[in-house]
């Protein structure tokens, strides 16, 4: 298990078409602590056709009843702004990622410079892209919404055969449904994925809440990416199921305070604990005032704390044992009190 989990925070499409926001929201993501903050690259005349419907949650989370077409239109991130953003990120200690959507866009992140291609759910089953993306063999996220084992394998071996490292991919358990509901997480297929595929997996998260990115982490994801705003009450397709601000802060906090748990294989006492040993255990002591001949039996023991003195586990060594002095009640018995 890696020993840090790479945070992306998925600004995605919720700067609304300002940069201004864009810029705050690479602000919370800084402040929240998190490795990545991310954006979306894409032209929606080659994403979406202009006749195509919108999904169920984009018609709920958005005010206006514009086509998926000039809904996304809104929301393209103009080329230029590329730079501004990954320089403002620069300032800000936190690295600059952004998905890709086409060819083009995946063209114009590479010429930009990008060390990481971000492969989105919808394009897990678009041949001609991921044979473009081997072609960059580029460190490769992939989400796996919507697919099952066979598609993601396929996928896998389509990137694999056309030039990128098995060894560079990781491949995000997800879920797309904007929230997704609890029930329809399944996180456990993230651990099959890994076994599936001896690859490198993480969790995408559209949950309301942090608990399960936190529960994904401690079932071995190497990566979480996880949507935010400024406010749930923004209007866009995206702002309801993501996390606010402080939303934010509180998992990558709780993500890292996981980590430091994790420990080693080795099943020892911390340091911490190691003063409360003589504190907390027993030690063997004598139940009642007993005269220098006497011939222990059991009921003339008892356990006791502190636990600095024989351990109660050495208890049958000394029944039968002859007493060398006189003890009192409560009195610790020690190895000098026999022959």
């Amino acid at each position: 298990m890696s020993s840090k989990t790479l945070i992306i925070a998925e600004a995605g499409v919720n700067f609304n078409g300002d940069l201004e926001i864009a810029k705050q929201l690479i602000d919370v993501a800084a402040d929240a602590g998190a490795d990545i903050v991310k954006f979306q690259t894409f032209k929606a005349k080659n994403l979406v056709s202009k006749t195509a419907k919108k999904a169920d949650y984009q018609i709920t989370n958005t005010k206006n009843d514009d086509s998926q077409f000039s809904m996304l239109k809104k929301l393209e991130l103009p080329h230029d702004a590329h730079s501004i953003l990954r320089d403002y990120c620069s300032q800000k200690g936190i690295q600059f990622l952004s998905t890709p959507f086409d060819a083009e866009s995946l063209n114009f992140l590479m010429e930009f410079g990008m060390d990481t291609i971000k492969v989105p759910s919808g394009e897990i089953t678009n041949l001609p892209l991921l044979k473009l993306v081997a072609s960059y063999n580029k460190n490769v996220i992939m989400s796996s919404g919507m697919a099952n084992l066979q598609e993601i394998k396929d996928a896998v071996k389509v990137l694999v055969e056309n030039g990128t490292q098995k060894e560079n991919i990781t491949l995000l358990h997800c879920n797309t449904e904007y929230p997704t509901p609890y029930e329809d997480v399944n996180l456990r297929a993230m651990q099959t994925i890994a076994n599936e595929t001896g690859l490198k997996v993480g969790y995408s998260d559209h949950t309301l809440g942090i608990e399960i990115p936190i529960a994904a982490v401690a079932m071995g994801a190497q990566v979480i990416e996880k949507h935010f705003t400024l406010s749930r009450e923004m209007d866009g397709p995206d702002h309801l199921a993501s996390l606010e601000p402080e939303e934010l802060k509180a998992m990558v906090r709780s993500i890292r305070n996981i980590e430091s748990g994790f420990g080693s294989t080795e099943k020892v006492a911390s340091a911490s604990e190691q003063k409360n040993i003589a504190i907390a255990r027993k030690s063997i002591h004598y139940r009642a005032d007993m005269q220098k001949g006497h011939i222990l039996r059991e009921g003339d023991l008892v356990m006791k704390r502190p636990g600095d003195g024989i351990s109660p586990m050495l208890y049958e060594n000394y029944i039968g044992k002859e007493l060398l002095r006189d003890v009192q009640e409560d009195e610790q018995l020690t190895n000098m009190d026999f022959k």
